[in-house]
């Protein structure tokens, strides 16, 4: 089977189930495993985004949906050229990924009848129904199964442990200008490790939010995780938070409990690495930044 995928978590899931050596190209936002990063990326960004700051980017997204422009570029002529037996695409979000009506239009005008296979995972059991659908559309059941129970064991697990008392409120800033709390399966990550989330809503949308609701929730942990964004982009929208008004007065600020992570490795993504992104989350929530992981390698306090 040759396999397009055009979603990153996909694309860590075909790989985790087995699937990875028939997938012939990805996108240009997939670099996990190291393995995808030698594959030809089919799409590419239509907003030059690189070094913009959080506000820009939403007025060029903004603007593109409005005059009804696609965000992403397909390269149809090496699509074609692939001969691909399978799609992965996506309709959860058309910022994140290509639109799946472009998707389907792409598929139709190439030779023979390609499927299209969307993903819409919304919560924690939806990534790993996930996991499964791949596996019965690659012939990789018994990878899928492998994956789905060792996920699931692992989230068990760390539920089982007991939640501080009284649970920490903790907010996850997905977005920072304009705010935007993290929604879908973040919610449930923040539960299972320990905490309660007062902004987002689980297995909803991300949504926008006031600031005047964030100081309102009065979060005892605050974690920044933009969409698509490393640990290093991540950063570098700090001071869209630290410079608003009563930021400082925060219980998160005051006690030292912000932190900036890699999103796009171990939150955005509705992949396997959710699993280290809950352990992740379970270090920043259950302590101080000192008892978490070594500052420099998927998070770095505020």
């Amino acid at each position: 089977m040759r396999i397009v995928s055009l979603l990153p978590s996909a694309t860590e899931l075909l790989f985790a189930i087995g699937a990875g050596e028939e997938v012939v190209a990805v996108t240009h936002e997939c670099d996990h495993p190291v393995a995808v990063r030698s594959l030809p990326a089919v799409t590419s960004s239509a907003i030059g985004h690189r070094g913009q700051s959080c506000a820009a980017i939403d007025r060029h997204i903004r603007r593109a949906v409005h005059q009804g422009s696609s965000i992403y570029r397909i390269d149809e002529p090496l699509l074609a050229q692939l001969s691909p037996d399978l799609i992965v695409t996506q309709e959860l979000c058309e910022v994140c990924a290509v639109a799946y009506a472009e998707v389907q239009r792409c598929a139709r005008r190439l030779p023979g009848d390609v499927p299209v296979l969307s993903l819409e995972p919304n919560t924690i059991e939806d990534i790993l129904a996930t996991a499964h659908v791949l596996g019965e559309a690659t012939a990789h059941r018994s990878g899928a199964d492998a994956l789905a129970a060792r996920m699931r064991a692992a989230i068990a697990a760390r539920r089982a442990q007991p939640a501080p008392e009284p649970r920490p409120a903790v907010v996850c800033v997905e977005w920072t200008d304009p705010l935007m709390a993290a929604g879908h399966w973040v919610p449930e990550m923040v539960d299972a490790a320990g905490g309660r989330d007062p902004l987002g809503r689980r297995g909803g949308r991300s949504e926008y939010v006031d600031w005047e609701q964030v100081v309102a929730a009065a979060p005892e942990v605050m974690v920044l995780m933009p969409c698509g964004f490393g640990l290093e982009r991540s950063l570098e929208t700090a001071a869209d938070l630290t410079r608003r008004p009563g930021f400082d007065r925060l219980p998160s600020a005051r006690s030292g409990r912000v932190a900036a992570v890699d999103g796009s490795a171990y939150f955005n993504r509705p992949g396997p690495r959710v699993v280290e992104g809950l352990e992740l989350l379970a270090a920043i929530v259950r302590g101080g930044p000192g008892d978490a992981l070594p500052a420099g390698a998927a998070w770095v306090p505020l």
